[in-house]
């Protein structure tokens, strides 16, 4: 399934109730395939566009009640319908792939939050949903967790997304910390730039950490889920933090060693 390679989200994982596996992985698989619409392969950016209208025309003929034409649309339109998920979510995954086919900077933080705002609280608020937990404080938390986990993946994937010719770091911050694009595309970790990830970390943390009661609120293997997302997150941030955010030559990923420490913290 083209989901299973969302870094920072397990999906549909042994941990959740078995009645809940089938619809979350429709809504990851939307997610992933729409994702890679706009990363994966070499096809120019105006078939790129075109691939994530496909599936907004998809969704406009869920809306209308009408057959989809893309054949596993009919399987995620059941979910859609059983479970009475907005549509609204998703549009905005394809608007958030969409400007990343359409734009490589960001001049402030509140840009960047604007489209963690809509790649990555849609999932978290379409999960709340089907777990029938979307109040307004828990989709207030929800929000910050997954703002969190999205920023988190920017940090560690500052090289790779430097090869897809895209900068997600606010460009105030760069120049704040004198750090330029050639530092990026040299594999610099010298100068401000430990400085630099530091003031990065921390945010991240203070937000992953402001969205973190919820994982405590949510009862049964859902709770524990959520806890084990928080904590993976929070053990992303710990490597960053150990390398002085050197990214370039050693990219943070939660290994098959980090998941007993993951487990026992979120116990």
């Amino acid at each position: 399934m083209a989901a299973k390679h969302y870094e920072n989200f397990p999906v549909a994982s042994l941990l959740l109730p078995r009645h809940f596996r089938h619809p979350v992985a429709q809504i990851y698989r939307f997610a992933r395939e729409a994702d890679d619409f706009a990363d994966e392969g070499e096809a120019p950016d105006h078939v790129r566009i075109q691939q994530l209208e496909s599936f907004d025309a998809e969704l406009r003929r869920i809306e209308r009640g009408l057959k989809p034409e893309i054949p596993w649309f009919s399987t995620l339109a059941a979910v859609i319908r059983d479970y009475h998920l907005p549509l609204d979510a998703f549009r905005d995954l394809l608007s958030a792939f969409t400007q990343d086919v359409t734009q490589k900077r960001y001049a402030k933080y509140d840009e960047v939050l604007d489209y963690c705002r809509r790649s990555a609280n849609p999932v978290g608020r379409l999960l709340l949903v089907l777990y029938g937990a979307a109040t307004p404080q828990n989709l207030i938390e929800s929000d910050a967790i997954c703002s969190s986990l999205q920023l988190i993946n920017f940090l560690q994937d500052i090289a790779v997304d430097f090869g897809k010719g895209r900068i997600y770091m606010p460009q105030d911050e760069l120049a704040r910390f004198q750090i330029s694009e050639a530092q990026i595309e040299s594999g610099d970790a010298g100068g401000n730039w430990p400085a630099f990830m530091a003031y990065q970390t921390d945010r991240a943390r203070a937000l992953l950490l402001r969205g973190a009661p919820l994982s405590r609120r949510l009862e049964g293997r859902i709770g524990l889920e959520l806890r084990m997302i928080v904590q993976g997150g929070n053990r992303i941030l710990e490597k960053l933090a150990h390398t002085g955010g050197d990214v370039f030559r050693q990219r943070p990923v939660l290994k098959w060693f980090d998941w007993p420490l993951l487990l026992a913290r979120s116990l």
